[in-house]
């Protein structure tokens, strides 16, 4: 939604987003970002463990059955650093692959310390990998990488899960090409993307019926109650999830019941809301192959090898930076 949503800034970033989103008359935003505090990213663990919810398990299942195959496209020497490594669960099956050939250095990027915290109790123990936790934005983390890499060392970088589908579709392009003018020639990019698959499927995993994907939308103004003195009722709120045929994504709203006020005291505004008013929370992207084809070589890179699962339509590709 917004090009900034995936890097949290400081506070004072989070209160200038949501003048900007809660003032706007079109329609009320907020960057999706803002849903990952701690108690939303572990509403969001639990929306991973959900049945209806297959995006999680096939990216690990495709890390888990094709680590030894991606290693095998890549040179010995090589440094890994990973984009909101979260825990970093599923990324032991890379690393373990790759280690086997020669110690590795792994740098999991994240702007959550907690989330780093779980990532060294997950990883920080795998022999001949060398762990070094870097609280950074993602741009921030990788400038940091590349200037820590030995000489001749070529950077795998890890963007899993579905992150990308949370920009719009030209953030995703100058994303993967501010991402591409930190890459020397022959780095690679390993990139996760949902891909296109029945509505019907696709809305059971946005609007689950234990209702923990509204838990972890309507958080999102808890969070602002919490940091910014805001005054909203989550009792007034609804969660919705579309989808956008024309755009290919799910859409997350929060939607008022009521007419009603709310003021965000450190934001220095009250914002007034009608009756089916909604909140825009997230966007979803859903992918089809010939799309990030189509992303990739537009933003200097190269197709290697691709990886689709067939029980949830999801693809990692592996991508080579051209010269």
């Amino acid at each position: 939604m917004f090009a900034q949503s995936l890097d949290l800034g400081p506070r004072s970033e989070f209160i200038r987003d949501v003048r900007k989103g809660l003032g706007d008359t079109r329609q009320k935003q907020l960057p999706c970002t803002y849903l990952y505090d701690e108690i939303g990213a572990a509403l969001f663990e639990a929306i991973t463990l959900l049945p209806e919810y297959g995006l999680t398990r096939a990216d690990a299942r495709l890390l888990e059955n094709h680590a030894s195959e991606l290693a095998r496209c890549l040179p010995d020497a090589i440094v890994v650093a990973e984009l909101g490594s979260g825990s970093g669960r599923k990324t032991r099956w890379v690393l373990e692959a790759l280690a086997k050939r020669r110690p590795l250095d792994y740098f999991p990027i994240d702007i959550s310390h907690s989330a780093l915290v779980k990532c060294r109790g997950e990883l920080g123990r795998l022999e001949r990998v060398r762990m070094t936790e870097l609280e950074l934005s993602y741009l921030d983390g990788l400038r940091e990488v590349m200037g820590r890499r030995k000489r001749g060392q070529r950077l795998l970088l890890l963007f899993l899960g579905s992150t990308i589908g949370n920009f719009e579709h030209a953030e995703a392009h100058e994303f993967l090409k501010a991402i591409r003018a930190h890459l020397a020639p022959g780095d690679a990019l390993l990139l996760g993307t949902d891909l296109v698959k029945p509505v019907p499927q696709l809305l059971a995993a946005y609007n689950d019926p234990t209702g923990v994907t509204a838990a972890f939308n309507l958080n999102l103004l808890a969070r602002i109650n919490h940091d910014l003195g805001g005054e909203f009722v989550l009792t007034n709120f609804e969660h919705e999830a579309v989808y956008n045929p024309a755009e290919r994504r799910i859409e997350m709203y929060l939607r008022s019941t009521s007419r009603q006020r709310a003021r965000i005291r450190e934001a220095g505004m009250t914002i007034t809301l009608k009756s089916g008013e909604t909140i825009w929370t997230e966007s979803s992207h859903k992918y089809q192959l010939q799309d990030v084809r189509e992303l990739s070589e537009r933003t200097g890179f190269r197709l290697e090898a691709q990886w689709v699962d067939e029980e949830w339509p999801f693809a990692e590709t592996l991508l080579l930076a051209g010269s």
